[in-house]
């Protein structure tokens, strides 16, 4: 039987679209550099501390471009007490004769004006990172105050800026003898949620710099902790790669390198396999860290995996009935860096993570293809050492299979979750979150005390497995309970065959006892999601629940400290004699109630989100605290000796 649906006849006025409250006067018109304070977002990212890195990231490439038009070789770059950031570079220097067409100096047209800047055409840049005359103005409007001193033609010239507009026009300084720009600037805390930077963050951003343009020396120095680099190297993507494995086994002693100019572009490749399991792969084009890769990759990635296969088949090391080695297969413990230098490159977005060129998919893929298969051929004891490892990770590949076939199963029959997972009622993902809590005892109490419409608890007996360890792979990961319940839960898959559309939980919170045994379990489960889970990291959707330290209580005043000085603070501010203070052992301590008031009610608690703006650090990082180098931790460990606070013993 038909069903249809009636519609009462409406006159046609009331079946128009509303327009009340939208007219003419409605439409801004946003002049100069108005648009990147109102809406800074579109231009760096965002306003966070990566955000703010991103400022001194504009500023550092700039030069970095004067260095590989080779126009200076060093540049300097400080960090005052104040929170200024210096940053002098000894290239042209920007020019400050007066405009032909706007009629003012250069200089200022360069600091206040978008796309505005001597790299549209011509031969001043022929591969440059700073490309579109957007990044030194977005700086400048993004800053309380700015100061740009340039240095050319014999004389020195300046202007200072409050918020992206000048103070005055740009005035001589007098002689000069060198050449070069000098920018201070200081960001403005009104559009960035803090002005704290992460010393070994820019400085290993600075390092990759230095490894991507030989013979660049740069000149790192902070002055709010008196502390000072310095990066220098000759062998370019060559010793970026010895760096990143200096920690593991390799199994061929010199990484394979494969250089090309070509029409389209200049094309650098050095990789390296290692022992363990883990892919590590960087991009760039023109200098720029292309974190979420793009065209060039994509035709490594394919000549990879291309090559190899038709190497293993033309040497019997695959036999005719076996299916080809994967992607994954073949990117087993591989270390390498692919850099691209093209003229006119393209970005997906201002802040320029992915390259969209697509011409140079088939250039990389051209040049390292045919480069890999002579280095094969020349080599085919290593040759055959990448393949026996490829061979091996595709058979654990179909071991690791079946346990995610099991674990898809699970998460489609929600009978199948784990039996320990106390789920929520709401069933809108972004509503929900999910706790992991470490031992039955806390996780009983997170239960009881947990607000049920939209917070799910999954307790974790014992210690997680540590999957930095060489042994780990995929197969005996999902083999692994713990893991497998908390993969299960969330319901997106790992790895590769992560899908973010299938997460059920948009906010997930890491929960452990605030001692020793807690921060290892909780730096074990860091792991497991940096290693097999980066993108609930990269989506800001992983937390650290910070339970306090201290009860400190005297009479009905009841409050909570979450460190040492804080405890002491309280103490002092009660002002009475002997307030009972308690130290939280662990979570199963806590009353359902008091870890609902300190923990777990939005309203109150405290959460810290994870994230890792540089890849290559948080890498560096994990492979030392949960690797089977004891000698490189050891030696991590007295560096950091100093600067660890709260330390439970």
């Amino acid at each position: 039987m038909a069903v249809t649906e009636q519609v009462a006849e409406q006159p046609i006025e009331n079946m128009l679209p509303k327009t009340a409250g939208y007219t003419a006067e409605s439409i801004q018109v946003l002049k100069g550099l108005e648009a990147v304070r109102v809406r800074p977002g579109m231009y760096i990212g965002n306003t966070d501390i990566r955000g703010l890195h991103h400022l001194v990231d504009e500023v550092v490439v700039n030069s970095v471009d004067e260095a590989r038009a080779g126009r200076g070789d060093r540049i300097e770059v400080t960090i005052h007490k104040d929170g200024k950031v210096h940053v002098r570079d000894f290239g042209s220097g920007i020019p400050w004769a007066r405009h032909p067409q706007e009629k003012r100096s250069t200089l200022e047209v360069v600091m206040t004006q978008l796309h505005a800047g001597g790299k549209f055409g011509g031969d001043s840049y022929k591969f440059s990172g700073g490309l579109h005359g957007v990044g030194v103005s977005v700086v400048n409007a993004l800053s309380t105050w700015m100061r740009v001193e340039t240095r050319r033609d014999g004389l020195a010239y300046v202007q200072e800026y409050k918020q992206g507009k000048p103070l005055y026009t740009a005035r001589e300084l007098g002689p000069a003898t060198d050449t070069g720009t000098l920018t201070t600037f200081l960001a403005d805390p009104t559009i960035f949620s803090t002005l704290d930077y992460d010393f070994d963050v820019l400085a290993e951003r600075f390092r990759e710099m230095a490894f991507l343009t030989k013979g660049l020396w740069i000149a790192f120095r902070d002055e709010r902790h008196d502390r000072e680099l310095n990066y220098y190297f000759e062998g370019g993507v060559v010793s970026f790669v010895r760096q990143l494995n200096k920690s593991w086994t390799v199994l061929h002693p010199k990484p394979i390198v494969i250089s090309k100019t070509a029409p389209q572009g200049v094309v650098d490749v050095a990789i390296q396999y290692n022992d363990t399991f883990s892919e590590t792969l960087y991009s760039f084009a023109n200098g720029i860290n292309t974190r979420h890769g793009g065209s060039h990759m994509t035709g490594f990635r394919t000549a990879l995996t291309r090559t190899l296969n038709s190497y293993a088949r033309k040497n019997n090391l695959i036999k005719e009935t076996d299916s080809n080695l994967s992607g994954d297969d073949v990117r087993e413990g591989l270390t390498g860096i692919i850099s691209v230098q093209l003229a006119n490159p393209q970005f997906t977005s201002q802040d320029k993570l992915e390259l969209a060129n697509v011409e140079m998919s088939p250039l990389v893929q051209t040049v390292f293809g045919e480069g890999l298969t002579e280095w094969l051929e020349e080599n085919p004891a290593d040759a055959k050492k990448i393949l026996d490892k490829a061979l091996i990770a595709s058979r654990a590949r179909e071991a690791a299979q079946k346990a995610r076939l099991a674990i898809r199963k699970g998460v489609l029959d929600s009978s199948s979750l784990p039996g320990k997972l106390a789920d929520c009622s709401d069933r809108n993902p972004e509503n929900c979150e999910l706790y992991l809590v470490e031992g039955d005892s806390a996780g009983g109490s997170a239960k009881q005390g947990r607000d049920r419409r939209f917070q799910a608890i999954l307790p974790l007996r014992g210690k997680i497995l540590n999957v930095e360890k060489a042994q780990q792979r995929e197969d005996k990961l999902l083999a692994n309970e713990q893991i497998r319940y908390i993969i299960t839960a969330l319901g997106t898959g790992i790895g590769g065959r992560f899908d973010s559309k299938k997460l059920r939980y948009y906010r997930v919170a890491i929960m452990t006892d605030a001692d020793v045994d807690g921060a290892h379990i909780r730096t074990l489960l860091l792991t497991v999601f940096y290693r097999y889970l980066p993108q609930l990291i990269e989506e800001g959707r992983l937390y650290i629940a910070q339970p306090p330290l201290f009860r400190v209580e005297q009479g009905k005043d009841i409050r909570y400290a979450y460190s040492e000085q804080e405890r002491d603070a309280i103490t002092a501010d009660m002002k009475g004699k002997n307030p009972r203070i308690n130290r939280y052992k662990g979570l199963g301590e806590m009353s359902a109630q008091q870890l609902w008031e300190t923990t777990m009610d939005p309203t109150k608690r405290t959460m810290l989100k994870v994230n890792f703006e540089d890849a290559v650090v948080a890498d560096q990082v994990f492979s030392m605290l949960m690797g089977d180098d004891v000698a490189q931790r050891k030696r991590f460990i007295e560096s950091h000796a100093k600067t660890v606070k709260d330390l439970d013993v």
